[in-house]
């Protein structure tokens, strides 16, 4: 982990560009692609993809060179450290296939447990096929109503990183502005041309007869399974969106009511806008729901303009609470995923996971909690569908390393591990921190955080190297985060409390 976040951090000038120019300039493989494995978390299948012999051996780089931001990307170095420190470490060679890969919802195949999430990257058929093409197991799609929809401009926010990448995601867009009848149609185009992809078709009613009805067309048109969407915090007025994922009664009773219109598998998505999901989740179980969907996005003000006075995204001159969405939100979708998992009532019924999912390493966390499938759209939406091969050749890779045979051999792993609150933890002992002085640069960071937020038990030497005084520190860890070399681990010793 910590090599990983230092390759990363080695590649934050790389803009993940399409039909990349470095890849068109390098004659032994593929820089881009190696790129982008690094940045989502995929290092090993990357350094496995690279040819037995050094492929920069005489090289004078001119990826760098063609690099639409030449020479600020350290695409030689960056190459050259998977060949020498992650290929010569490598204890299994990649899978030959994705067999591992294969899982199911609610008995129905899927290829791997990767989904679109209902949302703009799944709302035409042009779009779908071309993530299917690409690998994606299947989709969500976009939700489904009988509503006049007329979408606001701009409708869209994020807070970003220090390199530009999306840490979080607002939106004020509601559901398909596309008829029931054109999104039949693409159903039954979508089920004949994929016939072994999984379509989840999402919707969302304003009545009982409503939810019953479009359920009924939905399954009779080629979808696998139904998702109630219970969550979209953009439709909310009138008793729709998170009004109903608010009230485990109005759950209950468009769950009965879907249940009337079909026989397929139904999931009902749940708001995160609760302080606990599971009354939600137990009325959607009662009302005949075989799964759940969690989490929507959360209600949010992403900023506020400093001069207009308008929070973003201001349409001509308002704006509105919106959903908030991309990695950011990740803690807050595994703190449900982990109270769906641990609730024994919801025993059998299958979690579709999201929120926050980049990487998968984000995923497999989601699948450790509990999760039996993975939807994602943020991700899609920054970095295109593209970001499946990494999606499944990290998880294949890791169920081959760790000997799981599938992915279902995961799933729950790490709940016994979760608590509701921090009572029961172990608090007689102290894990103090550890300076790796090779890669220390001396900056001081760890001082001025133990110092101001901490115990003050770090100082500096006039050699600017960190040293600990262990009768004041508390083993907090605040200088593990804080470190932007990563010079600063946990030691392995445990040191027991004073009284």
């Amino acid at each position: 982990m910590l090599e990983k976040r230092l390759y990363r951090q080695d590649m934050l000038n790389c803009t993940l560009c399409y039909d990349a120019p470095c890849s068109k300039a390098c004659p032994k493989t593929d820089p881009a692609a190696l790129l982008r494995s690094i940045w989502f978390d995929n290092e090993k299948q990357a350094a496995d993809r690279l040819p037995a012999e050094y492929p920069c051996i005489g090289c004078e780089a001119p990826c760098e060179e063609a690099c639409i931001k030449a020479h600020q990307v350290p695409i030689r170095t960056l190459i050259t450290r998977l060949y020498n420190e992650v290929k010569t470490e490598l204890e299994i060679p990649a899978p030959e296939n994705e067999e591992r890969l294969r899982t199911e919802l609610c008995g129905i195949p899927l290829e791997n447990p990767f989904l679109l999430s209902s949302s703009v990257v799944a709302s035409t058929y042009d779009m779908c096929a071309r993530a299917f093409e690409a690998g994606w197991a299947g989709a969500s799609f976009k939700t489904i109503c009988s509503f006049d929809i007329h979408e606001a401009s701009p409708r869209f926010s994020a807070i970003s990183g220090d390199n530009g990448s999306i840490i979080g995601f607002k939106n004020i867009e509601q559901l398909s502005d596309h008829s029931v009848a054109e999104n039949m149609e693409i159903f039954r185009r979508l089920k004949k041309n994929y016939p072994t992809k999984f379509i989840l078709a999402s919707i969302m009613g304003k009545d009982e007869e409503e939810w019953e009805e479009l359920a009924r067309l939905c399954a009779e048109n080629g979808a696998d399974a139904i998702e109630l969407n219970f969550s979209c915090p953009n439709m909310a007025d009138g008793g729709l969106g998170s009004d109903i994922g608010q009230v485990p009664e109005l759950v209950e009773r468009f769950t009965a009511a879907a249940r009337r219109g079909t026989k397929v598998p139904i999931l009902a998505k749940l708001t995160p806008n609760v302080a606990n999901m599971s009354p939600a989740a137990e009325a959607a179980l009662r009302g005949g729901a075989d799964g759940i969907s969690a989490i929507n996005t959360i209600k949010s003000l992403t900023g506020v303009n400093l001069h207009t006075y308008v929070s973003e995204p201001a349409v001509h001159g308002m704006s509105a609470v919106g959903g908030y969405s991309g990695n950011a939100v990740k803690p807050i979708a595994l703190r449900f995923i982990a109270e769906l998992g641990k609730n024994t009532a919801l025993s059998g019924m299958h979690i579709s996971g999201m929120g926050g999912v980049e990487t998968w390493q984000d995923a497999l966390e989601f699948i450790l909690l509990g999760a039996g499938s993975i939807q994602i759209t943020t991700a899609v939406m920054q970095y295109g569908y593209r970001i499946i091969d990494d999606l499944k050749a990290g998880l294949n890779y890791y169920l081959a390393e760790k000997g799981f045979g599938s992915v279902s051999e995961a799933r729950g792993l790490a709940l016994d591990s979760v608590s509701e609150t921090t009572d029961i933890l172990e608090r007689d002992t102290i894990v103090f921190p550890r300076f790796r002085r090779e890669r220390c640069i001396g900056c001081g960071r760890c001082v001025v955080s133990c110092a101001d937020g901490g115990h003050q038990a770090i100082r500096l030497t006039e050699q600017r190297r960190p040293v600990l005084d262990a009768r004041k520190c508390v083993g907090c860890h605040l200088c593990v985060l804080v470190c932007p070399e990563r010079a600063v681990t946990s030691s392995r010793k445990r040191i027991e409390r004073k009284r």
